[in-house]
């Protein structure tokens, strides 16, 4: 049992250094432009030690695949919403998301390169829909508490606020070559950080507390002459 656990330890270590370097060379050369050679040259180990731990390249992918998104969802179940009012929940998750995404661009590289593939490789993790069923579960459970107070509009379910804020954070980092040139702005100056992280839990607490539109009633049966 006292030589187990050292020798334990030790494996999980080298798996972990593994993952975190094969992330890096993945993000920045693709699966199809990345060799498992590239990935042992940058470790203390062996290309042969790297199949000894996942079995393939394919496999080894798909492992970082799968680190990542565990990775954010991590970051939010550490966040505890559940102790936080709803819209400062909401919030919260946001500015997390913001800080996450600028923090691990190598996850937004290696999301972008799954899109451009048409999901190839993601499809085989069917373990990621549950990783990411936790997402809408923690904003659910704050966009209920809300609308049981009141605070929070009920024309919105999780999936939406989701989807407007990794789009929001997402484009930082996937767009901050193209909008820099474009508008010279870098999105990842750290003198912007505080403010673009703002931004976004502005916009979703706003979003969320605001009673939704209706159209203006007719009076007494008068629409207009249309001229």
């Amino acid at each position: 049992m006292t030589d187990t656990m050292p020798r334990r330890r030790d494996a999980e270590r080298t798996r972990a250094e593994l993952l975190d370097v094969a992330t890096q060379v993945f993000a920045a050369t693709g699966y199809a432009g990345t060799r498992v050679d590239d990935i042992a040259a940058r470790t203390r180990t062996t290309k042969r030690m790297i199949y000894y731990y996942f079995g393939s390249k394919e496999k080894l992918y798909l492992a970082v695949l799968e680190n990542a998104y565990r990775g954010i969802r991590a970051a939010e179940r550490a966040l505890h919403p559940g102790d936080l009012a709803p819209l400062e929940a909401v919030r919260r998750i946001a500015e997390l998301t913001y800080d996450h995404h600028l923090d691990h661009s190598e996850f937004i590289r290696l999301v972008s390169i799954e899109n451009i593939h048409h999901g190839r490789y993601i499809a085989r993790l069917g373990s990621l829909r549950e990783i990411n069923r936790d997402a809408l579960g923690i904003l659910d459970a704050a966009l209920e508490r809300g609308r049981a107070q009141g605070l929070i509009r009920d024309d919105v379910d999780a999936l939406d606020v989701h989807l407007v804020i990794s789009s929001y954070c997402f484009f930082q980092v996937a767009n901050r070559h193209t909008f820099g040139h474009l508008f010279a702005r870098d999105l990842l100056d750290p003198a912007l950080r505080d403010h673009h992280r703002t931004i976004i839990g502005d916009v979703v607490a706003a979003w969320l507390s605001a009673a939704p539109s209706e159209p203006p009633a007719a009076t007494d049966g008068s629409h207009g002459s249309g001229g």
